[in-house]
C-alpha cells in the first residue's frame, strides 16, 4: 500500500512557571553530557557550539529551579561535567512524553494514508500572498521554450488556466504532469468580457467563461466577482467607469480574462 508523502510532526517544550526549560536539541545536549561527561563532546554531538551549549545550560539551571548539570574543572581526576539529579529527572521525564508523542504521532500518520487531497489544501490555506485570485489545480501540460515555458492547469472544476513563467522557474519549483500546483492572479490583472459567454479575439491567453456573482462598488474601481465552473470565483478590479459602461449585474454572462504572464504558480 503506497505510503502517504506527507507526515504530522510536533516538537516538544517542557515549560515550568519560569520559562521553557527542555527543547529536543537541550534535551540532546543533556543525554550527551551523561554519556560523554564532556560539555565539549556534548555540544558538539547535540550540534551546538561550545558557547551555545553553556548558553544552554545556565539557562536550564536557572530556569529548572535547581541545577541540572554541575561541572568540575582541574584537580586529580581532570574536569568534567554530570548531570545532578534534578538533571536526570528531567531527562527521564522528557524521554517519556517523547515516547508518548511518538506513539501518538504515529497513530496520527497511520490514518493519513488517505488523506493526501486534504493535506494538500490545507497546506495551500497556509499560504498568505497579495493576490486576491487563488486556485488549486494539477498540471496537465507544460510546453518547453528556449527561455519560457508554457504550464497548463486544470482547476476541479474542468476549467484550464495558462502560465507563461521561466524555464528556470519550471525546474526550481519541479513541475511535471500530474503534480498538483496553485496558480495566483491580482484582481488587478483581470480584465471582464461581455457577451454570449464565448471567446473575444485578444492576444490574452486566459478567457474563463461564468456568470456574474458579485457588484461590488467602491469610490474610484468596482470589485467584480465571475462564478465558474465547479464552484470556483474569479475577482477583477476595475473602473467604476468600465463597470458602468459593461453594465455589469449578478446573473450576466462574462468573461474573465488575463494574459498568462499574468500567473504566478506555486507548490505546496
Amino acid at each position: 500500500m503506497a505510503r502517504s508523502p506527507f507526515k504530522i510532526s510536533i516538537s516538544i517544550k517542557l515549560e515550568t512557571r519560569l520559562g521553557g526549560v527542555a527543547n529536543p536539541r537541550w534535551m540532546a545536549l543533556l543525554a550527551s553530557i551523561a554519556e560523554s561527561g564532556s560539555i565539549t563532546a556534548a555540544a558538539k554531538a547535540a550540534g551546538l557550539s561550545y558557547k551555545a551549549a553553556w548558553d544552554a545550560i545556565d539557562a536550564m539551571n536557572n530556569l529548572a529551579g535547581k541545577p541540572v548539570v554541575e561541572t568540575a574543572v582541574g584537580g586529580k581526576g581532570g574536569g568534567g561535567a554530570k548531570l545532578t539529579a534534578r538533571g536526570r529527572n528531567l531527562l527521564a521525564t522528557y524521554r517519556i512524553v517523547e515516547e508518548e508523542n511518538e506513539r501518538f504521532l504515529a497513530g496520527i500518520n497511520s490514518r493519513l494514508k488517505h488523506a493526501d487531497r486534504d493535506l494538500r489544501v490545507l497546506g495551500g490555506l497556509s499560504m498568505r500572498t497579495s493576490a486576491r485570485n487563488q486556485w488549486s489545480g494539477k498540471v496537465v501540460k507544460i510546453r518547453r521554450g528556449a527561455v519560457n515555458d508554457e504550464v497548463e492547469i486544470k482547476l476541479a472544476g474542468g476549467d484550464r488556466i495558462a502560465s507563461v513563467i521561466t524555464h528556470e522557474s519550471v525546474e526550481n519549483l519541479g513541475l511535471e504532469v500530474g503534480q498538483a500546483a496553485i496558480a495566483l492572479v491580482k484582481a488587478s490583472s483581470v480584465m471582464v468580457g461581455t457577451g454570449d459567454g464565448e471567446r473575444l479575439s485578444l492576444s490574452a491567453r486566459n478567457q474563463l467563461a461564468g456568470k456574474v456573482t458579485r457588484v461590488t462598488p467602491g469610490a474610484v474601481n468596482s470589485e467584480i466577482v465571475i462564478g465558474l465552473r465547479g464552484g470556483n470565483t474569479v475577482a477583477s478590479i476595475i473602473t467604476n467607469v468600465a463597470a458602468k459602461g459593461l453594465e455589469l449585474k449578478a446573473g450576466q454572462k462574462a468573461l474573465a480574462i488575463f494574459k498568462a504572464s499574468s500567473v504566478i504558480l506555486g507548490v505546496t
